[in-house]
């Protein structure tokens, strides 16, 4: 009897049909040492290899007592483990839990609390964590130590991958034909992903299992991607599409909690060592291996695609990417999408260097570009408060700059277990619904979405509204300044506005540098009213995830001592 065929619906399907077309093509490589001259060292499976992993597995955790939706915890570096494990979850219709661990502990622990995990598939550590907080996982009974080293006890260790993947090889070989896989509906829960907490509390986001479908389709159409080449994904999550795609993921050697740090001859390492054919990660990590390729006159001729997403990419990041790329037609592009609607709209940096750049230095924001087919899109006056129905909202033309909301195949319906969040982001429509991104922008005559900030970071002066993205980058065109936010200080609707400016290296705030920031910000009519500015004494504070986007939040605390109270 054939096993996944009657779960057609279920996204590890997709592993199946590209292990059955392309069974002896690199699946997934990663870096596991380095030799004594120092090359880096892989350990690779097939597609045919990654899916049968992936079925053992998924056969030793029914085998354990995992049933459909019991959630659990993946908590290992991104490898062969990762892939492999995430779909054998999917396979066995447990729903995987994500959580980024560079939230921090408190964070961390919290997103835990809310899930009520029924087991974790983690490191050592993550067990001896687990196994000191027994009393906080009680309900935790499918718990797969991963890569267990052999001083550490067998007791804390418990059943360990390689024995969960022993344990389904000989439950399949038993079975036989008899085998049945777990039946699988559209909206069954595949994952909760966490955001990143970056404008808030993280909160569990809801996948269905018809809703990564949609994403793999929506992805492959869109950007005409086909089977064979290999992918570098800086951020693991995405190195899961390539599966259902038939592409190779070669994972980096790097810290993928740490973006910002990456040694950029190590991602170049990983594109030159497997002649990869595209790669994607945040802003953060263009920037480093941008910058190191355009100092040394490094191109990339085998790479086809890049993409960038998290935040708005710098200019000069998408020069500096785009002069590496050699191969006729070959783009950088960079998507537009939240944790819970992904695609939602992309454009390639060829369109922004010769179309839009000029007015992003203008004050106009930072275009992201068309739809993707299925996508449907509006832009409402701005709101605060919850709106239940559609018959709330007040739709507004285009070029006028509101909040983005969003419908598609690809939006997901809830948080997990926030029935007020979820209330908050979503907006009613018949048997439909809309999700509020919690951005704000607008459309132009062309009909591409222009971003101009997130909605809870907008700065209320007394003048009107100023929004960060239609800001910031008038004043990061001086080539000394690295980058800077916009904060607000005071009560709305009645704020300052304040720059906060992180240098570029070797830069010097001065006089005469502040005299040329205030100059430039005068010259432009979305930055006149920019009359504070202050030097930060480090980096920016970022988000865990990608590095990039700027917590605003804490700089605003940190702002408000230091420049003149509002006076009402």
């Amino acid at each position: 009897m054939p096993r996944v065929n009657d779960t057609p619906h279920n996204v590890a399907q997709t592993l199946r049909e590209t292990a059955r077309r392309f069974p002896a093509q690199r699946g997934v490589v990663a870096p596991v040492g380095r030799d004594r001259q120092g090359r880096v060292q892989y350990r690779q499976l097939s597609f045919a290899e990654l899916d049968h992993e992936s079925d053992c597995l998924a056969a030793g955790l029914i085998d354990l007592g995992v049933s459909p939706g019991d959630r659990l915890v993946l908590a290992v570096k991104p490898g062969i483990e990762f892939i492999a494990l995430t779909y054998a979850v999917f396979r066995a219709r447990g729903t995987l839990v994500l959580i980024d661990p560079g939230m921090g502990p408190r964070r961390v622990f919290g997103c835990l609390d809310q899930v009520d995990p029924a087991g974790f598939l983690g490191l050592p550590l993550v067990q001896a964590l687990r196994v000191l907080n027994g009393r906080r996982f009680a309900q935790s009974r499918y718990n797969v130590t991963v890569g267990s080293p052999q001083w550490w006890p067998r007791w804390l260790s418990g059943t360990t991958y390689h024995q969960v993947r022993a344990r389904g090889e000989q439950v399949l070989a038993n079975a036989g034909e008899r085998w049945i896989w777990p039946d699988t509906h559209p909206t069954d829960p595949a994952a909760i992903i966490f955001t990143s907490g970056s404008t808030g509390p993280p909160k569990g986001v809801v996948y269905e299992h018809g809703m990564f479908r949609a994403q793999v389709d929506l992805l492959r159409e869109f950007y005409g991607l086909e089977p064979g080449g290999a992918d570098v994904p800086g951020f693991p999550l995405f190195g899961l599409f390539n599966a259902a795609l038939g592409v190779t993921t070669v994972i980096p050697d790097m810290d993928a909690s740490r973006p910002a740090r990456v040694d950029p001859r190590r991602i170049l390492e990983a594109i030159e060592r497997n002649n990869a054919t595209q790669g994607f990660g945040s802003p953060a990590i263009w920037n480093r291996v941008g910058a190191y390729c355009s100092e040394r006159q490094i191109t990339l001729p085998t790479l086809q695609r890049v993409f960038s997403a998290g935040a708005p990419v710098p200019e000069r990041v998408l020069r500096q990417m785009s002069a590496t790329l050699t191969q006729p037609g070959a783009s950088m592009h960079t998507p537009y999408g939240a944790t819970e609607a992904l695609p939602v709209a992309s454009i390639s940096a060829r369109e922004v260097l010769e179309e839009t750049v000029s007015a992003t230095r203008q004050g106009a924001g930072t275009c992201v570009g068309r739809l993707f087919p299925q996508m449907e899109l509006r832009i409402l006056a701005i709101s605060d408060d919850p709106l239940p129905r559609w018959s709330d909202v007040r739709e507004l033309p285009p070029g006028e700059i509101g909040e983005i909301v969003v419908r598609g195949p690809v939006v997901t319906r809830e948080y997990f277990a926030l029935p007020q969040a979820t209330t908050l982001a979503k907006i009613a429509d018949g048997d439909t619904f809309w999700h509020r991104m919690g951005d704000v922008g607008y459309l132009d005559p062309q009909g591409r979405l222009w971003f101009c900030g997130r909605k809870s970071q907008r700065v209320e002066t007394a003048a009107g509204p100023l929004f960060t993205d239609q800001v910031e980058p008038v004043f990061n065109t001086h080539p000394q300044i690295f980058r800077s936010a916009l904060v607000g200080v005071g009560p709305r609707p009645r704020q300052r506005p304040v720059l906060v400016v992180e240098l570029a290296e070797g830069a010097r705030w001065t006089a005469a540098l502040r005299e040329e920031l205030l100059a430039l910000g005068a010259s432009v009519a979305t930055t006149r009213q920019v009359q504070s500015l202050l030097p930060h004494p480090g980096p920016l504070p970022v988000d865990v995830r990608h590095n990039t986007k700027i917590n605003r939040e804490a700089l605003a605390v940190w702002a408000n001592p230091r420049v003149a109270a509002v006076v009402d």
